[in-house]
């Protein structure tokens, strides 16, 4: 499994969408599909942009009762997308449901992760709000190890826990880290965040990148930096 830089395409609208995948005259990059650019244009993106030859993560974080997830992922599996997600704390029930509605009648399916802990969920904020006591790392090795129990492929995590979720999980077991930001850059509302160089180092087998590369003034050098700095 090579490792790679999947870049998060925050707009609203297909106008602004392909306004900058124009900019990638070259190397098709891997691009993530949000809840905001989903919910702006619906299933029709996610094809265009697969017509273009990209992959794609589809990133709509499902979390609700077993059925109404499988019967989501079913739907989802037809859009030919390449991975997309979950949240761990839906349960492990939830999670194999999700893989028995996403895989396809001849046996395929897109790689599955699953949310441990959002990049902007700090200690304070988990035990104030979400009432969970336990140490951060903890909880998200835990939720790391239900995702594999259910057979999923892999965890969203914080750059900082990616080493220790492939010590716990396996080294196939896949991270895909957000919160990655260049040295020289602005951390925003992420509070856990590495450099690309040092998501490399510590494990992480996808790092996804947005406003870095997609609010630069060059985003194909931005992106090109960031591969280089991560993948070498």
């Amino acid at each position: 499994m090579g490792k790679d830089v999947i870049i998060a395409c925050d707009f609203d609208s297909a106008e602004k969408t392909f306004a900058f995948l124009d900019k990638f005259t070259g190397k098709k990059p891997f691009v993530k599909i949000g809840m905001e650019l989903y919910y702006a244009e619906g299933p029709s993106i996610v094809k265009e942009i697969k017509k273009r030859g990209h992959k794609i993560f589809l990133d709509l974080k499902l979390h609700d009762i077993p059925n109404t997830v499988k019967k989501s992922m079913a739907v989802l599996s037809r859009l030919d997308v390449d991975m997309t997600n979950l949240h761990a704390a839906g349960t492990k029930r939830m999670m194999q449901a999700a893989i028995e509605g996403l895989t396809r009648p001849d046996g395929t399916r897109p790689m599955l992760i699953a949310v441990t802990q959002l990049t902007s969920t700090d200690q304070e904020s988990m035990e104030n709000d979400l009432l969970i006591k336990a140490p951060i790392d903890e909880v998200v090795m835990h939720y790391a190890s239900c995702a594999s129990e259910a057979g999923l492929d892999g965890v969203v995590c914080s750059p900082l826990e990616a080493g220790k979720v492939h010590d716990r999980c396996g080294k196939n077991f896949v991270t895909v880290t957000p919160g990655v930001r260049f040295a020289d850059g602005d951390i925003g509302d992420q509070k856990r965040v590495m450099t690309p160089a040092e998501a490399n180092k510590i494990g992480s087998d996808y790092i996804v990148v947005g406003r870095p590369i997609t609010a630069a003034d060059d985003p194909v050098a931005a992106y090109e930096r960031c591969c280089k700095e991560f993948i070498g």
